[in-house]
């Protein structure tokens, strides 16, 4: 959005002008093709709720399932979330209608949710030595 606004002060400031080109901003943004039906959502408000999510995505389709993330330690949104529909037709109806709209009092943006990367699985803690200090191999000693 900063590159639409410095390019309506380049251009005057015209509204007709700055709808233009937010247009097409939308459009380059949402011209990906949509390989699921599941939809990334960031801009959340804090006060978001799964509940409220669902809520507001439900006139595109029929949703599967509508999560916010939320922090482990706090229970509070991270900002974010994800929105499954049960065709890639109703998702990306949602993801026209949906980008870049109010929900909460904040802008939302909508786009395709990538697969989830695997991780390696964790180290195995080591155990301490007998003097009560183990090795770390990146600064050395540690207590």
């Amino acid at each position: 959005m900063a590159f639409v606004s410095s390019i309506r002060r380049v251009l005057g400031g015209s509204s007709s002008t700055s709808s233009i080109l937010q247009s097409q901003y939308v459009s380059i943004r949402c011209n990906t093709t949509l390989t699921s039906p599941k939809l990334f959502i960031s801009g959340l408000s804090r006060l978001t709720s799964d509940e409220k999510l669902k809520e507001a995505f439900s006139p595109f389709g029929q949703i599967v399932d509508a999560k916010v993330v939320t922090d482990r330690a706090t229970g509070r949104s991270k900002g974010f979330g994800f929105v499954t529909y049960t065709s890639i037709e109703e998702a990306d109806k949602a993801r026209e209608g949906m980008y870049a709209k109010m929900l909460d009092g904040w802008v939302i943006f909508v786009d395709p949710a990538k697969p989830r990367e695997t991780r390696p699985p964790p180290q195995p803690q080591q155990e301490p030595s007998e003097t009560g200090f183990r090795t770390n191999k990146t600064i050395g000693w540690c207590g």
